[in-house]
């Protein structure tokens, strides 16, 4: 299993736009408020791994 890093860009109603931390790579990945923490919040570290996300 891959192991991937994210901060929270913005938060735009249901739906976070994340930023991986990992790589360096420009775009944004746009994922469903539902299925992240719901602690969240702009800035917040998340951790991917076996199709969950985590705060760090």
């Amino acid at each position: 299993m891959e192991t991937w890093y994210y901060v929270v860009d913005s938060i735009d109603g249901d739906y976070a736009n994340l930023k991986r931390t990992d790589v360096e790579i420009d775009d944004l990945k746009i994922v469903a408020r539902a299925l992240l923490p719901a602690e969240i919040a702009v800035g917040s570290q998340l951790k991917y791994e076996c199709m969950q996300y985590e705060l760090v």
